[in-house]
């Protein structure tokens, strides 16, 4: 019988997502073990109330032995280490158990995993995740049988090709064709598209999975529906779709700068928006029949997908550098080569950093199945991850947007991919006023590092000139890949596009 000083200071802490207290031993533990060996592994305690106190258990001789024959009866694949304890002078039985390499582990008939400190039953979703992930596989990388190359709009694979070339985070050959693509990317296996293939360039991806929509609604209190639409076809579109939803919908205030034309602020950064939207699409368990969903309510915003964080991340390491675990590797790789996703695991981070330069203080620590983002203006109950911005009134219809700038920003990015002088781009722009030039286009520009000096030495030199960086690029890519895939959408689908639809899908910088 041993001792363990550490397990005193375990018991402190309390219950979590690798520790569970039991006064006596029985199936309900037996359920906890499968539920560790289905998520990071854990350690049963037995003999210890649910409140921590430590209670002991009978001394009996072959305990051990006959605990572990009923493991193993009651769960095959179930390997746990069992040791008797003595902790405040009493007998205890710690159950230790490692993440299993094959999942799920059953536990009579049924699998368990660890959610928080609560053990729960898996759903069907959860389980088929788990026996893709033990042949390496993710949903969305499977071939969809009833699904032929016909199903795919070929156009929209070369749109993305053109945003691979200019991300240049993917090498595509110039002759390349779309069926080539397809293939090199495992999007086609064996002659038929996959999941992701059909939700990402499918001519009618709702025809294959009826629940890759996204719902989008402005809500006045829990029940009352003000406004809402369904949007269906690809993920590019069901993005865009939303941040025009965003630009038409959300209050905006005004933000005098002294220079001539005012800033316009949004009431929620659009930028953390387009991330938490492309997160929740990317990210969402597709095998779950709800919808991906954004609600907004007078003081909060919720962006939602059914899926949750995996095990292993939690929402304190959101906030820092971590890895990337995306539940649709294909899908989050198409995102990511058409420079649609800065960086792998850097979404969230983003977002956080967004609300935090917009004012909105940090949002809850703990969510046991977290949206991808919940700003919020007064304090609230709700567990969801959650920012609070202050109130922002509603900008008259008569005052002008700050869209066109936008669009004359990207004018000029796309204008200065070869090195240009101040008074080329008054030229183009067919501007006089070089002084309010500067102070609207160039000048904000440079501090976004969307432009840069070729000569930053002599930042004053008559002959200098201003280059579009990497980033300008980026900027130029997320714009232009959008419309493009946006503008084909609709053409297929037959909807009208609204007047504005370039400028909305070219977006704020």
């Amino acid at each position: 019988m041993g001792q363990r000083p550490e397990l005193t200071r375990l018991i402190r802490k309390g219950e979590s997502e690798t520790v569970e207290f039991k006064r006596s031993f029985g199936r309900e533990a037996i359920e906890t073990l499968c539920a560790f060996a289905n998520t990071a592994g854990g350690v049963v305690l037995i003999g210890v109330d649910d409140d921590g106190a430590v209670k002991g258990v009978p001394a009996a001789q072959n305990v051990l032995r006959d605990w572990s024959n009923q493991i193993c009866q009651g769960s095959r694949g179930l390997h746990p280490s069992l040791e008797t304890i003595m902790v405040q002078g009493k007998t205890m039985v710690c159950i230790q158990v490692e993440e299993s390499r094959i999942k799920p582990v059953m536990c009579h008939g049924r699998a368990f995993m660890r959610s928080g400190s609560t053990t729960r039953q898996m759903s069907v979703e959860e389980m088929s995740r788990l026996v893709l992930a033990n042949a390496g596989v993710t949903w969305d990388a499977v071939a969809e049988e009833r699904a032929t190359l016909a199903d795919i709009s070929m156009p929209k694979v070369r749109v993305f090709m053109e945003a691979a070339r200019r991300a240049k985070r993917r090498s595509i050959p110039v002759g390349a064709s779309p069926r080539e693509l397809l293939e090199k990317l495992e999007l086609m296996i064996g002659g038929k598209p996959t999941r992701a293939a059909i939700l990402l360039f499918g001519v009618n991806p709702q025809r294959f999975y009826s629940q890759a929509k996204l719902k989008i609604g402005r809500f006045r209190g829990e029940t009352l529906i003000v406004d809402d639409r369904r949007i269906e076809g690809t993920l590019f579109h069901q993005v865009e779709e939303a941040i025009a939803y965003f630009r038409e919908k959300l209050d905006t205030r005004f933000e005098m700068t002294g220079r001539p034309q005012r800033d316009v602020v949004w009431e929620y950064p659009l930028k953390a928006l387009r991330e938490a939207v492309i997160n929740a699409v990317c990210h969402r368990e597709y095998m779950s029949p709800r919808d991906t969903e954004v609600r907004i309510y007078d003081n909060e915003l919720i962006v939602w997908n059914d899926g949750g964080l995996p095990p292993t991340l939690s929402i304190q390491a959101l906030r820092k550098q971590h890895a990337s675990m995306p539940r649709n590797r294909q899908i989050a790789e198409i995102f990511y080569y058409a420079g649609l996703i800065e960086a792998w695991g850097g979404g969230t981070r983003m977002i956080f950093d967004e609300c935090a330069a917009s004012g909105l203080p940090e949002p809850p620590k703990h969510s046991p199945r977290p949206p991808q983002v919940t700003p919020h203006h007064p304090p609230s109950s709700s567990s969801r991850f959650s920012t609070y911005p202050p109130t922002i009134p509603q900008v008259p219809p008569k005052y002008p947007s700050n869209i066109p700038q936008a669009v004359d920003r990207l004018r000029l990015l796309e204008f200065c991919l070869e090195p240009r002088t101040i008074k080329e781009m008054l030229d183009v722009m067919r501007l006089r006023d070089r002084k309010s030039f500067m102070a609207q286009h160039l000048r904000p520009l440079l501090k976004d590092g969307g432009l840069a000096m070729t000569d930053p030495s002599f930042p004053n030199n008559p002959r200098q000139r201003y280059v579009t960086t990497q980033k300008g690029r980026g900027f130029l890519a997320l714009a232009g890949t959008f419309f493009a895939l946006n503008r084909m959408e609709c053409e297929e689908r037959g909807l009208a596009m609204r007047p504005d639809e370039e400028k909305s899908a070219k977006g704020e910088l």
